[in-house]
Formats: structure tokens, sequence, C-alpha cells
């Protein structure tokens, strides 16, 4: 179960950290994914994920989902901020990615 926790203000009257939350993860499950598909209700998300063996144009298989994370709008409001500053520092210590499978692929020229 999630405990809080606060961090003790430093002196000088800082500003009082933000509670932390404690997690035990012991139990968790990873798998990788490299589909994700959205839908939703006016009050919930839903978001598939699952392993699409076929990366490049329409499979002809069918993407088997392995995943599936159901959320109200809030938490999947603080989910993409949290993304986005992961994103943020991973392009700034990288270089930006490019989403476009055809424009990483890097054409051949052709032998004759």
């Amino acid at each position: 179960m999630a405990e809080e926790s606060k961090q003790p203000a430093s002196a000088g009257g800082a500003q009082e950290q933000a509670p932390r939350v404690q997690v035990d993860d012991k139990h968790a499950v990873s798998s990788y994914s490299n589909f994700c598909r959205v839908t939703g209700t006016p009050e919930e998300l839903i978001i598939d994920f699952g392993l699409n063996a076929q990366p490049f144009g329409v499979p002809t298989e069918a993407v088997q989902i392995t995943q599936r994370i159901v959320t109200n709008y809030y938490t999947a409001k603080r989910l993409l901020h949290a993304l986005h500053l992961s994103v943020q520092r991973h392009e700034q210590a990288f270089g930006v990615l490019e989403t476009d499978v055809n424009k990483r692929v890097i054409q051949r020229p052709q032998q004759s």
C-alpha cells in the first residue's frame, strides 16, 4: 500500500517539498510494448499495450494486447505531463526522437 511521507523543510525558510509517495513494486510485472491504442469514454481512458510483430506497414496478423490500463482523465493528464518531461529530458541529452519510421530508415543506394 502506498504511504506518503513529507521531507523536512530545509533551514532558511525554503519552500516545503511536495510529499513523496512510497511505492512497493516487488509484485510489478514488466513487459515490452511497441504498440499502443487509446480509446475512452466520457469518464475514463482505456490504454491498451501490445506487441506488433510486423511494425512496418499494415500488419496482416492481429496485434496481441498484453496489458490494459483504465484510468480517469485526471490521472491521464498527470501521466501525460510526466511522460512529456521524461521525453524532453531524453531529447536534450540524446537528440530529437523521430516518430515517423520512414524518416528513421536509412535509404541505401541501389546496386546495379
